[in-house]
């Protein structure tokens, strides 16, 4: 979702030297980069364990999420062509089921402002399933939810190491640019069985 229907990564990427920046704390060189596949939650031990911090995992998290969350709640914007993609799935009889890093009231925020909530059949969090897309806890959820079969369900993702996951299980994979994943470009093109600058231009519908 981050990354692929929402352009929300910029901000994730730097959310974690943000928030160490409000403790007067500089953050390593490519902290962004390393927090990328973690959850809040994970991405909160971290911090923890690598800048010593004196607070707990709930502390760290919360104050992270407090700074992101008034981005989703107020600025989170859809990628160019996501809001006509889900519209012709959902008219299409397409069933569609979010599987996102992010945290649900986040996310939940961000789809009633935006008019999508209708267009899904449910909002699954890594933090609820209790597993990063570096396994494919999440993915399988899914498609228990939609009752679809696994060589049948397409997961579109902008992340390498999920899109890795997905297909590693027998999932057709669509990847998606989103410019914090520059480098990984020729890697996602590699694995993806179908890839794309923008969902404006999917073309399979």
């Amino acid at each position: 979702m981050d990354g692929t229907l929402l352009d929300t990564m910029p901000v994730w990427h730097d959310a974690g030297a943000r928030y160490l920046a409000t403790m007067d704390i500089e953050a390593e060189e490519g902290l962004g980069d390393r927090l990328f596949a973690e959850t809040v939650v994970t991405g909160a031990e971290y911090l923890i364990e690598n800048y010593g911090l004196k607070l707990s995992v709930e502390e760290v998290a919360r104050g992270i999420n407090d700074q992101m969350e008034r981005f989703y709640f107020n600025e989170a914007q859809l990628k160019e062509g996501a809001l006509e993609l889900i519209q012709r799935m959902n008219e299409a009889g397409t069933k569609l089921t979010v599987a996102t890093s992010t945290d649900r009231y986040c996310i939940e925020a961000a789809f009633d402002r935006l008019g999508i909530s209708d267009l899904f059949e449910a909002i699954l969090t890594c933090g609820e399933i209790g597993a990063t897309k570096s396994r494919p806890d999440i993915f399988f959820e899914a498609v228990e939810v939609m009752g679809t079969p696994i060589p049948y369900t397409w997961v579109f993702e902008d992340g390498l190491y999920a899109i890795k996951t997905a297909r590693a299980e027998g999932f057709r994979t669509v990847g998606v640019y989103d410019s914090i994943s520059e480098s990984d470009q020729p890697d996602i093109m590699r694995y993806a069985d179908f890839y794309y600058r923008s969902l404006a231009d999917f073309e399979i519908m």
